[in-house]
Order: structure tokens, then sequence, then C-alpha cells
């Protein structure tokens, strides 16, 4: 078997694989949110650490695996979120802050306005935004007391979940990262494949923090924790070029989303890392060999999370599943638009002050209408993604592939495809973030001799056919967007 760990923003999971890709087992733990300030958002790297340490126990004990039985873990993360520690003692200096965290935007706002927006985007491929991990670096370097002498001195390791997942596995005998999780941090130049010494000085991140950049599918080295001894740590990527692989989306132009904590919709664009005029980043998708695949991505901040406040912050529905019922209580969404900028806009508006908005409110809107337009939201935005990335690639989509927690939500899946006016596909397995590094892991160890003998795995489990006429399709967008423009730079008003 493969054993996946899967870190993402809101709990920790561990899935167990077998040669067909189907899942024989999995665990999984939620994670605390930490929220110091309005627009910051942090978790605890030991938590992490301990709760996906936990979370792989239980899943190979639940499949009646031990340690030997696992030919590769695989890892995909929550990208972006960055964590610091110290290299002797292997304690973080700082909780990690999450790639959501706002408290950089100034800061940004401030490098942009200096012109070093064209030199970024042409490097990185990415606009600068607080999303990324550079300026997080910078702030706990500035910080917390001492970290910059220590720093300067080679004491403090950065990385991202993936190598802070692996530092720990190896018992701090590995710092790597792999070139998709790299292509993320706003340091790395995604033609060059390399950390770049401009970037760096200009986020002032000394060169000896940094992990070793490797491919997506290696053997980095040996796990060294109790359950997991000895298994080999052999694939890498972040959380969303590892489902973008698991959806077989490896020819140009196939694309997917996933609905997750927020959504991220990409597409594969092949061997060349075109850049975007829609404001769009091109990220590396993966590296498998020498060859490097390259991929356009939009990123909405907060997608399945808006269900979470309803859930949690007003107090609507007991469970993330009574959303779904109470939508569909009501017939439409009343005239009623949410628009979940919690932690501002990404992409392709980026803006880092905008804040979440409900409009058209009346005497008749009910908790019904509320989750009606949540749901909504988050179709809206993944909608207003793809405009953005028909205009880049020219690529017209025939249907967009769809995964994560929020696709089980039939209501949401039916009103993204009548938003977008192409079928939305459901694969029987909606854990392809999990499977596309167990897959990446696999393939590097042999368990799986090449990607084509995996790519016949995939399977529908349901279509979504669009049934809204194309004139209501226009006026709801429309209304959408009047909406997004009244939360806009709502924090600098």
């Amino acid at each position: 078997m493969i054993l996946a760990l899967d870190q993402g923003t809101t709990s920790s999971r561990a899935i167990v694989f077998d040669r067909n890709g189907a899942i024989r087992a999995a665990a999984q733990k939620e994670l605390t949110q930490i929220f110091p300030k309005a627009g910051w958002v942090e978790h605890d790297p030991q938590e992490i650490w301990t709760s996906q340490v936990e979370v792989a126990a239980e899943a190979l004990e639940r499949a009646g695996l031990r340690a030997h039985d696992v030919e590769a873990i695989g890892i995909t993360n929550q990208r972006e979120t960055t964590v610091v520690w110290d290299r002797a003692t292997g304690e973080p200096i700082h909780h990690a802050i999450v790639w959501q965290d706002r408290r950089t935007a100034e800061f940004c706002e401030r490098l942009k306005a200096d012109g070093a927006g064209p030199a970024v985007l042409r490097k990185t491929g990415l606009v600068i935004d607080a999303y990324f991990s550079a300026t997080k670096i910078r702030w706990i370097l500035d910080h917390v007391p001492g970290a910059r002498e220590r720093a300067a001195a080679g004491r403090l390791a950065f990385g991202t979940i993936d190598s802070w997942l692996v530092w720990k596995l190896t018992g701090g005998a590995q710092h790597v990262t792999d070139t998709s999780n790299a292509s993320r941090t706003m340091l790395f130049d995604i033609r060059a494949l390399a950390w770049d010494d401009e970037l760096l000085r200009l986020f002032d991140v000394p060169r000896s923090m940094l992990p070793e950049v490797r491919a997506s599918s290696e053997v980095y080295g040996q796990a060294t924790t109790s359950g997991v001894r000895d298994v080999p740590i052999a694939g890498i990527a972040g959380d969303q070029q590892a489902a973008l692989f698991g959806q077989m989306c490896r020819r140009p132009g196939m694309s997917k989303n996933t609905y997750g904590t927020g959504c991220f919709l990409l597409q594969n664009i092949g061997a060349e890392p075109t850049l975007s005029r829609q404001r769009l980043v091109t990220t590396v998708a993966w590296t498998i060999g020498t060859h490097t695949d390259y991929a356009l991505e939009g990123s909405v901040f907060i997608g399945g999370a808006v269900v979470q406040w309803l859930r949690d912050g007003l107090g609507l529905v007991r469970t993330a599943a009574d959303v779904e019922p109470l939508a569909l209580s009501v017939p439409d969404n009343g005239g009623v638009y949410l628009v979940p900028a919690f932690a501002g806009l990404g992409a392709p508006h980026w803006d880092p002050f905008a804040r979440g908005t409900i409009v058209g409110l009346t005497r008749g809107a009910t908790a019904g209408h509320i989750a009606r337009a949540a749901l909504e939201g988050i179709a809206f935005q993944v909608a207003d993604l793809l405009d953005a990335m028909h205009a880049d690639s020219g690529i017209a989509l025939t249907e967009l592939r769809v995964d994560g927690g929020a696709a089980t939500n039939n209501t949401l899946m039916q009103i993204q495809a009548d938003l977008v006016g192409v079928p939305v596909v459901r694969p029987a397995i909606t854990e392809t973030t999990a499977l596309g590094a167990a897959y990446l892991a696999g393939l590097a160890v042999g368990y799986w001799t090449s990607p084509d003998d995996i790519t016949g795995q995939w399977r529908v489990d349901r279509r979504f056919e669009p049934r809204m006429a194309e004139a209501d399709r226009r006026a709801l967008r429309g209304r959408w967007s009047d909406a997004v423009e009244r939360s806009k730079r709502w924090e600098v008003s």
C-alpha cells in the first residue's frame, strides 16, 4: 500500500491507497485555528506534526497494516503556510503563519508602489501578495527577538508544511521541498527552478534558511518515526498541484477545481511557464524526473470555509452537511448575494483590503437565502476564475473536474455547472489531493511503472449538466459583480 499524508488548513488526514488507487483506510483530525488579530491566521506547528502522526497511525491500524506493508509515503500540504524553526533544537520560533494571513498586506502594497511587481512576476509567475511565503518569513525574522541574528548565523530553517513534516519524519536529517511548493514562496525562479538571489535580497531572507529543492517524485529519505520507520518518503506536492495530478489532468488545457477551505482552479499549460495577463498566477505543477509541467492557477481565499462560518460564526447550522438542505429550502437566493471576502479577495482581483459583504437583504430574507447565497458565492468566484483563465489560454473549457470536501455538495455542484455553462464532473474518488501524492510516491519507488499506468484509474461518480438559461446566467453574474465591487478596499475606505 501507499500512505498519503494530507496536511490541510483545517485538518490533518492520512489515507491508505492500494494499487488500483482505491482507499483502504483513512483518518482525520481537525486543526486548531488561531486568530491573534483581525486578518491574522496561525497554526501551531507542533500540533500539525502530532496530529499528522496520530492520523497516520490510525489509518494504518484501520487498514490492518504495519510499517513493512507500506511501500512509500507521499506528502501533500497546505501551501505558502510558513514555519521557521531552530535547526539545533527542531523547535519552531513562532506559530506557523497560514496562507490566509493578511498581516503583511501593507508591506506588499509598498513593494508594488516601489515597482517590484514586474520583476517578481517575471521570475516567479506570482503577483506580490501577502498570500505567499516570502513576506511571512520576513515578518517572523523582524518580529521574533533575536531571529535575524540567529538566521544570519545559519541557525534557523524555513519551510512550507511539506518541509516541516519531512524534517520531523526524518529526525532532522532532511531539509527539502519540491518544485511545486518552492514555486509558491515568491523566492523561486520557476524557469531556472532555483532560489533567486535578487528575490532573497528584496525580501531580506537569508539563503541559509532555505530547503533543498527536489523533484516531486523521488526518494527524499527514510522515515525514522515510530509506526512508519524505514518507509521511504517518495512524493511531495502542494495540495492543489497534487489534486491536478490526482485528477489526471496531464495534458495542456485540462482543468480542475478543488473545493476546500479555499477554491483553487488549475489548468495544465504544459512545459512552458506562460505568464498570465488576467492576474492569475503561473505555478510549477510538478517535476517528474527531469520534466517539469506548469499550470495557470486562480485562488479563491474563502471557499468551503464560508460553510464553516455559517456553522461556527452565525450558528445557522449544526453541521456542514446541514447547509445543503437549508439552501434548498428556498427556490433561489431571493436577491441576496454573499461575497466571502473574509481574508480579502484573491484572483483575479487581488484586493487584500476587501472584506466579507452581504447585500440585497430585505425583511423577507431568511437563513435559507443566506445559505443559498453562501453556496452561490463559492460558485460565482470559480466562474470568475474560469473567465480569466479562458482569456489567458484561449482554450474553451469542455468540462470542469472537481474535488475537495465541498464537491460532495450536489446543490453546489449543480449551481457551479449552471454558472459556468459546462458539465461539472466529480470523480469516484474525491480525495484526489491525497491520491496525487500517493501516485507521485508510488511512481518514485516503482509501485506504479509510469503515469500512463494510472491514468485509466480515474472514474466518474457524477456529471452535473448545466440547466440554466444563458440570460439568467448573465443576470445573476452581473449582480454578483456589483456585490463584489461593494466589498472591495473596505479596510482602507
